[in-house]
């Protein structure tokens, strides 16, 4: 006698059918909502004499690659991949902006010292994000070395002191947060020999700009009316009048 193929053995059912027909229209939705609208822009890329990436609307000079964009609405600015999504963000822009250092140095030494955890502790007592040591923390006020804020203001606080002591000399502010400043003084102000303070400026300069004239750009946004077609224009120059938008800010 033979017996009814159950539904899911065989021709999908109607729910199946229904489920199959929502997933393929939110695919298309994704898709298009993925696809910017038709915007045609021209953009010249170039370096400067430090070897940072300029981007503007206009010529820079020899050397220059050009890019017709179409079929874009916005100009992005990153960050290598380590520090796009990283925590404790905006107290770092904050803590480093207070303290005259870059943004992207701090990041660094947090990524090095501690990975990002606020719970880090080292076998010889350092504590937090940047990694305090109990008597640096108390010197800088610190009472919990565990609180992001707290350690982020203490330890930007203590990285300006190292500069300001070394002349402003990254690597050696570094080493000095490393090995502690004594040590970089002992040695003749160099970095000192130890495997481990010469790896960890190393680290640093491998996540940071450490040691070269840092210059920042802003990216503004203008719209240009072109045979009744709106068209925008990217520049790195500050339009002398008129309405703009900032779009993106590059350190």
């Amino acid at each position: 006698m033979c017996r009814p193929v159950p539904a899911r053995y065989g021709t999908p059912s109607g729910t199946h059918q229904r489920m199959r027909r929502r997933l393929a229209a939110g695919f298309v939705a994704v898709v298009v909502l993925a696809l910017p609208a038709v915007v045609h822009a021209q953009i010249y890329v170039g370096r400067d004499d430090q070897g940072t990436l300029v981007l503007s609307d206009r010529p820079l000079g020899p050397g220059t690659t050009t890019f017709a964009v179409a079929r874009t609405t916005a100009v992005r600015a990153s960050r290598p991949a380590a520090f796009a999504d990283a925590p404790y963000a905006d107290l770092i822009d904050h803590h480093a902006g207070r303290h005259r250092l870059p943004a992207d140095l701090v990041r660094a030494v947090i990524q090095v010292e501690s990975a990002f955890n606020p719970w880090a502790r080292s076998s010889k007592g350092a504590m937090g994000l940047m990694q305090l040591m109990p008597s640096t923390a108390v010197d800088l006020g610190v009472r919990d070395p565990y609180d992001p804020e707290a350690n982020i203001a203490g330890g930007t606080a203590y990285l300006r002191q190292l500069l300001d002591r070394f002349d402003g000399n990254e690597e050696l502010a570094l080493a000095a947060y490393n090995a502690g400043p004594g040590a970089v003084e002992r040695y003749g102000q160099q970095v000192p020999p130890y495997r481990e303070t010469r790896d960890y400026v190393e680290k640093i300069k491998g996540r940071a700009t450490v040691g070269r004239t840092r210059r920042s750009y802003v990216i503004y946004r203008t719209v240009e009316v072109v045979d009744g077609r709106e068209v925008p224009r990217y520049t790195n120059v500050r339009p002398a009048g008129g309405d703009y938008q900032v779009v993106a800010r590059v350190r």
